[in-house]
């Protein structure tokens, strides 16, 4: 009888046999930018979880899809054949980000409803956008993601912006830890709180676009809150928290990766599963001794 531990080192062997195969090259691209990727996802998906603003990154990805809808328009109706939609992605998530910040810090109308109208007014831009230009595009790689369909441009897109996320987030770490956790003392002590949070905003902005390769601009939230969120369950201090977030962004990334390629099965969804369901178990976990203790 082959035990539970013989079959997950069976289904390990059948994944990554087919790393070595040079006609599998998308499988390793997969792979490269899911890890590369998990940095960027660990450290801003602390800072989200800590300063409770995944709706505003949720308003943030459904603005991306009315910069991919622009970049396609831009790019196949116009006739700008340098302009790539993750362009226009960039673009609205980081146009999206200021506007918010800018609302939040300044204006007198309610933040959430200027949040939930740039949410409904991203999508319908981008399906506008796309409505009006020539030709057939697979929606569903923009709202649910494909990591398989990585091209080695989306590597190198990948890690420039990691770059700029894990470098902006050390550099100014202290500083967005007071704006995370009081903003209020952090203005007493003369940090310029409401530049310093559009900045962590836009961090966010480039974190959503990164994540839309991954899984999707409809799944966005998830893959950016769970891994932190299972981090925080175990770690005391920021930086643990954002270190084990990102271990348990690839972890979850990898896992989702090799059960969608050996079942056949969507990668962005089978990425959110596995994420998800690790985080019931951690939760559940850490609940049941609890309530023992207390009979």
């Amino acid at each position: 009888m082959i035990t539970g531990a013989v079959r997950r080192v069976i289904f390990m062997i059948e994944f990554f046999t087919p790393l070595t195969d040079p006609d599998n090259e998308f499988l390793r691209l997969a792979l490269m930018v899911g890890m590369l990727a998990s940095l960027s996802f660990g450290i801003i998906g602390t800072y989200i979880i800590t300063r409770r603003i995944s709706y505003i990154a949720g308003a943030i990805s459904h603005c991306v899809f009315g910069g991919i809808g622009a970049g396609l328009y831009l790019r196949d109706k116009v006739g700008l054949a340098w302009f790539d939609p993750i362009h226009g992605a960039l673009a609205a998530a980081l146009l999206a980000a200021v506007i918010i910040g800018l609302v939040s810090l300044y204006a007198s109308q309610r933040e959430d409803t200027v949040i939930g109208a740039l949410w409904a007014v991203g999508m319908a831009a981008g399906l506008l956008f796309i409505d009006i230009t020539p030709g057939y595009y697979n929606l569903a790689s923009y709202l649910f993601g494909d990591i398989l369909l990585i091209s080695k441009g989306d590597l190198w897109l990948v890690i420039v912006l990691d770059c700029v996320v894990v470098s902006v987030s050390i550099y100014f770490y202290n500083t967005l830890l007071g704006v995370c956790f009081d903003h209020e003392f952090a203005r007493l002590r003369g940090v310029q709180v409401g530049p310093f949070y559009i900045l962590l905003l836009c961090l966010t902005a480039l974190t959503v676009v990164l994540l839309v390769r991954v899984v999707g601009i409809v799944m966005v939230i998830a893959l950016l809150t769970l891994p932190a969120a299972v981090a925080g369950q175990f770690a005391r201090r920021l930086w643990q928290m954002m270190i084990l977030a990102t271990l348990f962004c690839m972890a979850f990334t990898w896992a989702g990766l090799s059960i969608s390629y050996s079942y056949s099965l969507s990668s962005g969804p089978t990425i959110i599963m596995v994420a998800g369901a690790t985080y019931l178990l951690v939760i559940l976990g850490r609940k049941i001794p609890f309530a023992r203790k207390r009979k």
